[in-house]
């Protein structure tokens, strides 16, 4: 029996081609979770920041080479919150952002992350009868699978937690381990970069660690 191992990222910042670029060099797989709504075409742009770093989005026309051979999904259009716009609003935001994505990569993005893991009962109603296959939380348990509801899929941990990899062997052999995060949270700091480097060799080298796509650990264990 084999560890899965499954991660995410968030928000389709700069700062995910240099993660693209650590996933390739493992042979890890990922899910990218992009809000194409607020992607200028052509250029990049500054959306805000993060503690005292200046966060810049990909120019829409970074995505195919960026992405090309991860999974990408659905984080709505624009990152707007269930719950605090009308829910048809939401479900249209979700759904533009799916179909912008399969056009993109010619394949079916059948992934959700809920923007700040706001979530409500009629969006996951909504988003399931929609044919999402899942929702990432921003919770964490110890079991992410069986999963009851994979609209409400939580992870192990964020890439950050200063037990990140306590978690990981906690899963035991035939286990899960799924995290999650932003790439900017990384910023410019080479420790960070180096920390997250460290995690991905250390991975690499478990005898019965196999990466699986977010999306395998719900249809793959049947739970739709």
């Amino acid at each position: 029996m084999m560890l899965r191992i499954a991660q995410c990222w968030d928000d389709g910042d700069v700062t995910d081609i240099r993660v693209a670029e650590l996933l390739r060099k493992y042979n890890a797989k990922a899910s990218f979770n992009l809000c194409p709504g607020m992607l200028f075409p052509d250029r990049r742009n500054w959306r805000g920041s993060f503690e005292d770093f200046a966060r810049c989005k990909l120019a829409a026309n970074e995505l195919a080479e960026t992405y090309q051979g991860f999974q990408l999904a659905s984080h709505t259009m624009t990152h707007v919150n269930a719950g605090e716009v009308p829910d048809a609003r939401f479900l249209q935001e979700a759904l533009d952002a799916r179909h912008y994505l399969e056009d993109l990569c010619g394949r079916a993005c059948r992934g959700f992350a809920w923007p700040c893991g706001k979530y409500t009962p009629e969006t996951v109603r909504l988003l399931k009868t929609a044919g999402f296959a899942y929702g990432r939380t921003t919770q964490n348990t110890a079991q992410v699978i069986p999963c009851p509801e994979p609209m409400t899929l939580h992870s192990s941990c964020h890439f950050r937690n200063p037990a990140f990899r306590q978690i990981l062997q906690a899963a035991g052999p035939d286990g899960v381990f799924y995290f999650w995060g932003h790439s900017y949270e990384m910023k410019d700091d080479p420790a960070r970069w180096q920390e997250f480097e460290d995690h991905l060799k250390f991975i690499a080298d478990l005898p019965n660690a196999i990466w699986v796509d977010v999306i395998d650990l719900v249809t793959g264990d049947k739970v739709l």
